[in-house]
């Protein structure tokens, strides 16, 4: 299956679905499904984004005739970058969709210019000389109506001109505003005089220098939609205040077929942020490696963490479309990448934190070749060869010199197997003689417990991965945890910031874990599973033939939700 393919098909049905049902069987817009994702091109997309993708790609592909534009919210400039739009495209597509057109609400820059002249000219907006902070506490708040600017009534023909001149490049930054005359005393803070546009002297990635004279989001959103033909404008909960404001301006310049916004709650998922400013700040103060770190919840760190198109679809179409918002915890999430990678992942064997093991009963040179299924779950994988001989190594969570009685893994006088391999005994502990370490274990084997039998026929219950030390590699491995250490990291703790709520141990880099030599010849990208210890995947950036780097994806077990229940 390649990167892109959807999971299989589930019957779903949810109140946006419901809301089309209606609106097809009523005839409304003559039958058109028209639906948009509207992202703002200042940073890379998100997991939340993830799920917009899902529900209007997915919608459009639902619906029989249905469109979905992929339409850039360019309207500062001061944030949107050339990188940007290039890594929302990449996003979509690697998700597995593919858009109707792609638009940009710089495209209707002039007519939205046209439109504003407009209201002017009808008495519905004016331009305001108030500084920001004035205005803001001019607004009022819940308690108290809001205060008529003082330019409120200028006329007509002073507000075009002003409104001609602020497009000419007339004025500084922040002089003046053009804003929406409604009503200031109105229950709906939105409606309180909104700007429509704000002088900003700066290039525009697209439109370059040829306007200082930029849209606010309430006045390009709702006309862009109109002028696409949307007929479903589909937002998050946040949006719901702004949909008075957003039919307002449809009324004033009687714009018909009028599209309809419908809002959805957002998805908040456990220790992790939905910010596109906390994660930029992220990145810039360097807290992370970039917008890709595999830490980070956006697409593109998920992509490089191992995360499969497959698993974040059928993670959205798990968490479904509801009208309230809650916290999703991060096991679902972790669950659907669990679920496609046991399917797909080749399986093999490393050592993370390695001891090395001598089987002193195993003659010099004799070296034992084992057949090891690459996948249990697809037999068309096949196998591969491994090769066993006298020294080992074994992970270090694997030995115990002092162990609980169900410790079923190796300690002094103990047994266990190793995987595909014979039964071992530690014979002997061999530590350094100044830091008391364990350096090296000195162990006997029983020669006819290959294939799962002994030769007494005693059971061993211990199972310990290992790599021969004569035929593994040395390679980096990463191994990547949640980014904050509490499920909900915005809530800053008191006289904090949301970063005092990092984790610390979100990064732990093992230089010289040892790995099975197949793990060297795998190409950048390419997921594997390190038996019993987790999901992998070959550094799409890092990992070069001849010096694996390897990313943890996810444990194969959720060990955050056992520690929540330790300490509950």
């Amino acid at each position: 299956m390649s990167d892109s393919e959807s999971p299989e098909p589930a019957e779903r049905r949810n109140f946006i679905e419901a809301r089309i049902d209606a609106d097809l069987a009523a005839g409304t817009n003559d039958g058109r499904v028209a639906l948009r994702f509207p992202p703002e091109p200042n940073g890379y997309l998100h997991i939340g984004h993830a799920k917009a993708i899902c529900l209007n790609f997915g919608l459009a592909e639902e619906f029989e005739g249905a469109t979905c534009n992929l339409r850039f919210d360019d309207t500062n400039p001061t944030k949107e970058k050339v990188e940007f739009v290039d890594s929302i495209q990449a996003d979509i597509r690697w998700l597995g969709f593919e858009w109707t057109q792609v638009v940009y609400a710089s495209d209707y820059f002039e007519q939205l210019y046209q439109w504003a002249e407009q209201l002017i000219q009808k008495g519905a907006a004016y331009v305001c000389d108030l500084p920001l902070d004035e205005m803001r506490a001019g607004r009022g708040d819940g308690r108290r109506p809001g205060t008529n600017s003082p330019y409120r009534d200028r006329t007509v023909d002073v507000n075009l001109d002003l409104f001609r001149r602020m497009r000419a490049g007339e004025f500084e930054d922040g002089a003046r505003v053009l804003r929406a005359k409604i009503d200031m005393a109105a229950a709906n803070m939105q409606l309180r005089d909104p700007v429509m546009y704000r002088i900003l002297k700066s290039e525009h990635h697209r439109t370059g220098n040829a306007w200082c004279l930029y849209p606010t989001y309430d006045w390009a959103h709702g006309q862009s939609d109109a002028i696409e033909g949307i007929t479903h404008s589909l937002c998050t909960l946040e949006f719901v205040n702004h949909r008075d404001l957003y039919e307002w301006f449809l009324e004033q310049l009687e714009l018909e077929p009028a599209p309809r916004q419908y809002e959805m709650a957002r998805l908040s998922l456990a220790y992790t942020m939905m910010s596109k400013r906390n994660l930029r700040s992220l990145v810039e103060a360097g807290h992370v490696s970039g917008w890709d770190d595999p830490r980070m919840p956006t697409i593109s760190g998920l992509r490089r963490r191992g995360y499969t198109p497959k698993s974040l679809r059928a993670f959205c179409e798990t968490i479904g479309v509801a009208r309230m918002n809650s916290l999703v915890d991060m096991v679902v999430l972790e669950n659907a990448v669990r679920t496609d990678l046991n399917r797909h992942a080749w399986r093999r064997m490393a050592v993370l934190d390695p001891i090395e093991v001598e089987i002193s009963t195993w003659d010099e040179g004799r070296v034992e070749h084992f057949e090891a299924v690459n996948n249990p779950e697809d037999e068309s994988q096949g196998t591969r060869k491994i090769a066993l001989a006298r020294t080992v190594y074994i992970d270090a969570q694997d030995f115990r010199m002092e162990a609980p009685r169900k410790f079923h893994r190796l300690k002094p006088g103990s047994e266990v197997r190793l995987r595909y391999g014979p039964v071992i005994r530690c014979d002997e502990v061999i530590t350094d003689p100044e830091s008391g370490e364990v350096v090296k274990l000195v162990c006997s084997h029983d020669d006819e417990s290959f294939g799962g039998k002994t030769s007494d026929g005693r059971k061993v219950k211990g199972i310990v991965h290992w790599v021969s030390v004569a035929h593994s590699i040395e390679g980096e491995v990463r191994l990547y945890d949640h980014l904050f250490h509490v499920p909900e990291p915005a809530k800053a703790p008191e006289g904090g910031t949301f970063l005092d709520n990092l984790n610390p141990d979100s990064l732990k880099m093992l230089p010289a874990a040892k790995l099975e030599a197949s793990l060297g010849d795998l190409e950048p990208g390419t997921r594997v599973q390190f038996e019993r210890v987790g999901y992998f995947i070959a550094d799409a950036v890092d990992h070069v033939p001849g010096r694996p780097v390897y990313n943890r994806t996810v444990g194969l077990r959720d060990t955050w939700a056992k520690l929540e229940q330790r300490s509950k």
